[in-house]
């Protein structure tokens, strides 16, 4: 009797571990030379990365023709065989939107470029993501491209999901995936206001109640970036990449004048842009704090827990601005 009681604690504790499974780290990759620096490679090896999700290519329409053309393919300086790599493809909205677009011969070219680029680097890959932020109106072309690209490919497919596709998805429809990928961020309009547009958690709020209903198996992107959204005459001409506050303290030519805002006090170029005399500079970045409080929310409102955390993206840049072990103080949240 006691024997038995034991063993059916021990399946009991087995059974509680791997529900509480904690999902794995990865990244995406987003820049079109794959080349990794010491701090990157760091932090792949300490915390045990082994998925990748690269960006291969995105497709664009040609400025003269209006057809869909692909867009700054990956060139990899680096051996990544060791990484169990996933090709992601974006996809701009507005290629969908064509009305005459041709889905078999778009999916069957872009297959024809992802095979073309494995074997150039002699990668073999068992899952492809697209990436799409898909609307009502291009909704029938994108969930036929869907449809056209898991029955040809033959690999396990994901798509990326936005928080209005998850709440409305009776109108915006599922795609048919193996799984989701929940993009936690660019969550709010790029304005001139004081409100940050890549996270905000009142926003997010509205969301996440609507995350238990969504039928399809969700892994969850975190952002780890900045960028400063430029404004000149109180109107927003661009989102200025790779650019933080830290960044902007030292530089002469700006000034800070409240939380987030730097003044331009004499015109210059930086980085080949031109800021004129007088341009503001809204710096918007997501801190350790924000990462931990993201994770913490999803982890009380995901249907199921997800397999995967990706954070996007595997940058020197963004990786300074953390301590070193952020992503498993993020992972332990789940």
């Amino acid at each position: 009797m006691i024997r038995r009681f034991f063993i059916g604690l021990l399946f009991f504790l087995l059974i509680s571990c791997s529900k509480n499974e904690k999902p794995i780290v990865a990244f995406y990759y987003w820049k079109t030379i794959l080349k990794w620096s010491e701090a990157e490679k760091e932090v792949l090896k300490d915390n045990e990365v082994s998925k990748l999700y690269i960006r291969y290519f995105d497709i664009g329409l040609h400025p003269q023709t209006k057809d869909p053309i692909p867009v700054s393919p990956v060139r990899f300086q680096e051996n990544i065989n060791k990484f169990d790599v996933v090709p992601v493809v974006f996809i701009q909205n507005k290629v969908m939107l064509l009305p005459n677009l041709d889905v078999d011969d778009l999916v069957q070219k872009t297959i024809r470029l992802i095979e073309e680029i494995n074997a150039k680097n002699k990668i073999t890959c068992q899952e492809i993501q697209i990436d799409c932020d898909w609307t009502l109106k291009s909704k029938d072309n994108y969930l036929k491209f869907i449809e056209r690209f898991k029955k040809l490919s033959q690999k396990k497919l994901s798509a990326t999901i936005r928080l209005h596709q998850v709440k409305y998805f009776k109108k915006t429809k599922i795609p048919n995936v193996d799984s989701g990928v929940l993009m936690y961020y660019n969550m709010g309009s790029v304005a001139n206001d004081s409100l940050n547009s890549i996270y905000d958690r009142k926003i997010a709020k509205k969301y996440l109640k609507s995350l238990k209903r969504y039928p399809l198996h969700l892994d969850v992107a975190l952002p780890m970036y900045s960028w400063a959204v430029h404004i000149r005459n109180q109107k927003v001409i661009g989102l200025r990449s790779k650019l933080s506050a830290n960044e902007l303290k030292k530089d002469a030519n700006f000034e800070k004048i409240s939380n987030g805002f730097f003044k331009v006090k004499r015109s210059n170029y930086k980085s080949g842009v031109f800021y004129e005399e007088n341009d503001l500079l809204k710096t918007e970045a997501i801190s350790s704090d924000n990462l931990k409080e993201m994770a913490e929310d999803l982890s009380e409102d995901l249907a199921q827990a997800p397999k995967e955390i990706i954070f996007y993206d595997l940058d020197e840049f963004n990786i300074k601005n953390y301590e070193k072990n952020i992503f498993k103080q993020v992972i332990s949240c789940f």
